[in-house]
């Protein structure tokens, strides 16, 4: 396997966050490299000097020319006409694609936005500005406890053992460390560390360091003055809870059935992770790799997100400058290699945009019920059937729909979603695919009235509809979907919870 086979490889897996860390990597690394203007496509200054004939991937052409849109028309025509490039030889099992280009008609510009044209009054330029500079950043859970720390005790032994107790929170704000083992890590006396998780479980918010959830329950009902002998053994027995044993926690309770129902809604009041509330890590904003759009004749328009598409050039002009100018062999040695290194990297960019766009458009003909009338016209697919009808390999179908992300009217899905299993027709017809089986059995569990459906009334249900599936099946569908049993549903509904 080539180092450039490996690169494409690579290249191929890499979701679009962790693609433009790589390119900026190789922009520092490589000085033949250069970003084409991102705002309006235009070539950068390299392409004005001349002689830059590498192609930028997201849409501009390879010679120069007025530029390539990066999207395809469809009305579910055969593979052959998406796009696609002709491919060297020793990438062949990778791509495998050896259609000819096509060249769909760009949309037409949007007109510009009559207010984007009016003067600022703020003396701070439009491309200076960035709203998320007036945005405070978000308060951590060990720094919001460490304040109230600071607050609430003097003592430098307390505030280091409190220090230590606040790093070993998990992100709910619970301490799962033993206390022992810490003070011994510490050096310090277990008297001292318990009085010290004393002080900071009286901290905000209510329920931290607590050990488990019945203690981070009983801390706040503490605080509520509502902890009696009733509630606290309803705590002592979550796991009846969990099963809705309604009749076994009345009689540990010592309590009637109205009055169970007020205490398991109370319950429901508080808050089993006191922790989750604060900032752990940044959020990172889901933006698709693909784009698909309904048409003007009914069929589907797919164009890749140009915000995911780095945009390189490789400048020849400063090649030849500098390697003209060497006179050591090692240096041209080393200029010729970076250019190597750089006319592959813009071709496997290109090349892996234009696989993505070509495996979407097939996910988007075969799941073309889907795109129109919802997730219960979801069709099973698998990566086989993709590879085969655009005559790929399986395993680089698996490497494009990882981490890649497709935008339609129906929302943002990973291209993965689109594969399910197959359950067959109970007719001998077309099979359906188990998410829309999924589905069915939800819509069928939320037009219950006042009978909870049985999973082997489910079963009945579903076969009218010409599914065939097991009730084995329907039950690990519906646990899946964290939907009770009929018997806990019909519970609920008669504890009015």
């Amino acid at each position: 396997m080539t180092p450039q086979l490996m690169q494409a490889i690579k290249l191929l897996q890499l979701s679009s966050l962790d693609l433009a860390a790589y390119v900026d990597a190789e922009l520092e690394r490589n000085p033949l490299l250069e970003r084409v203007d991102a705002e309006d496509g235009s070539p950068g200054p390299a392409d004005e000097r001349g002689g830059d004939d590498g192609a930028a991937f997201s849409g501009d052409a390879d010679d120069g020319g007025g530029g390539e849109d990066t999207s395809v028309d469809t009305g579910f025509a055969s593979a052959s006409q998406t796009v696609a490039e002709t491919l060297d030889s020793d990438l062949s099992n990778v791509f495998q694609d050896d259609n000819p280009r096509a060249t769909p008609e760009a949309p037409p510009a949007l007109p510009a936005e009559s207010w984007a044209q009016a003067p600022s009054r703020n003396p701070v330029s439009s491309d200076d500005y960035n709203l998320e500079a007036f945005v405070a950043a978000g308060k951590t859970l060990p720094e919001f406890l460490t304040e109230q720390l600071g607050l609430a005790t003097s003592d430098p032994a307390v505030r280091l053992v409190g220090v230590s107790l606040i790093a070993e929170l998990d992100e709910a704000g619970y301490l799962r460390t033993d206390t022992g083992e810490l003070a011994r890590r510490l050096g310090a006396s277990a008297a001292l560390v318990d009085r010290t998780l004393a002080l900071l479980k009286t901290f905000e918010p209510t329920g931290v360091f607590a050990a488990n959830l019945a203690e981070c329950l009983a801390i706040q009902l503490r605080e509520r003055n509502r902890l009696d002998p009733a509630m606290a053994a309803l705590l002592s027995n979550l796991d009846l809870v969990a099963r809705r044993d309604y009749g076994g926690l009345r009689r540990l309770c010592g309590v009637d059935e109205s009055d169970l129902s007020d205490m398991l809604a109370e319950l429901r009041l508080l808050n089993p992770k006191p922790g989750a509330g604060f900032d752990h890590a940044p959020i990172q904003t889901l933006i698709p790799d693909v784009m698909v759009t309904p048409g003007p004749d009914g069929d589907w328009r797919i164009e890749l997100n140009n915000e995911t598409l780095p945009r390189l050039l490789v400048n020849h002009s400063y090649y030849a400058t500098v390697s003209g100018a060497s006179k050591k062999d090692t240096d041209r040695a080393f200029l010729a290699e970076r250019f190597q290194t750089a006319k592959w990297l813009v071709d496997s960019l290109d090349r892996r945009a234009r696989t993505i766009l070509k495996v979407a458009a097939e996910i988007v003909r075969q799941q073309d019920g889907f795109l129109a009338h919802g997730v219960a016209h979801l069709r099973p697919l698998n990566l086989k059937a993709v590879a085969d009808a655009i005559s790929m390999h399986e395993s680089t179908v698996s490497r494009v729909t990882s981490n890649k992300y497709m935008a339609t009217h129906r929302g943002i899905f990973e291209l993965k979603y689109f594969f399910t299993s197959s359950i067959p027709a109970s007719g001998g017809g077309e099979a359906h695919s188990a998410e829309a089986v999924r589905h069915h059995i939800r819509t069928l569990i939320d037009g219950e009235t006042d009978t909870a459906l049985s999973d082997d009334t489910i079963v009945k249900l579903l076969r009218t509809q010409g599914i065939d599936i097991a009730r084995r099946t329907v039950a690990k569908y519906r646990e899946a979907m964290h939907i009770p049993s009929s018997v806990n549903r019909r519970r609920d509904r008669h504890a009015n919870i």
